[in-house]
């Protein structure tokens, strides 16, 4: 009888569990045009465990950032915030950094920064899409399409990267573009 117990409590926890994981687990767009921080987080330990602590200044920080960037479009203020965080080598980061870049019109400040996030993480969607409107705005047209051929084997043709990349690329050389 005591086994039968502890099996029928066994499985009805695993069930339970089952049941609870999928409203457990966060789920994030991809990219990060979401105010959620990257998933890769910051400083591991010797023993290769995250701090909380960090983690949370680490999310607290990167939100900060996003709301400067896409609600007050305050981008220097956004640079100094995310290059305040210390982890400007996580490709969600660096891509942020190049979007404020480009937004206060230094081109050439945000190629770098474009390119050191599609470093770090070549499957980085939403660079994939920025650094191909930073095309488009320099008039790389062949460059921009290449960039939305990649966001479409990383993330399909459905996806809001491919289309704002590609709605882009239907407008006439030289419209102004506000993106």
């Amino acid at each position: 009888m005591m086994k039968f117990a502890i099996r029928f409590f066994t499985v009805a926890a695993f069930g339970i569990a089952l049941i609870a994981a999928p409203l457990l687990t966060p789920v994030h767009a991809a990219g990060d045009d979401n105010p959620a921080p990257p998933a890769s987080s910051p400083k591991k330990d010797k023993k290769g465990k995250r701090s909380s602590l960090e983690q949370d200044r680490f999310s607290a920080g990167y939100r900060a950032a996003y709301t400067t960037i896409y609600d007050r479009h305050d981008y220097a203020s956004a640079i100094e915030q995310l290059k305040a965080l210390g982890h400007d080598e996580m490709a969600a980061v660096a891509n942020l950094i190049g979007y404020s870049y480009r937004k206060l019109g230094d081109y050439k400040v945000s190629q770098i920064w474009y390119e050191r996030a599609l470093k770090a993480d070549p499957t980085h969607v939403k660079t994939w899409q920025y650094y191909g409107l930073w095309q488009v705005e320099q008039g790389n047209r062949d460059q921009a399409q290449y960039h939305l051929s990649r966001i479409a084997a990383l993330a399909g043709a459905n996806s809001e990267e491919y289309r704002s990349l590609a709605a882009a690329l239907e407008k006439p050389p030289g419209t102004g573009l506000v993106y």
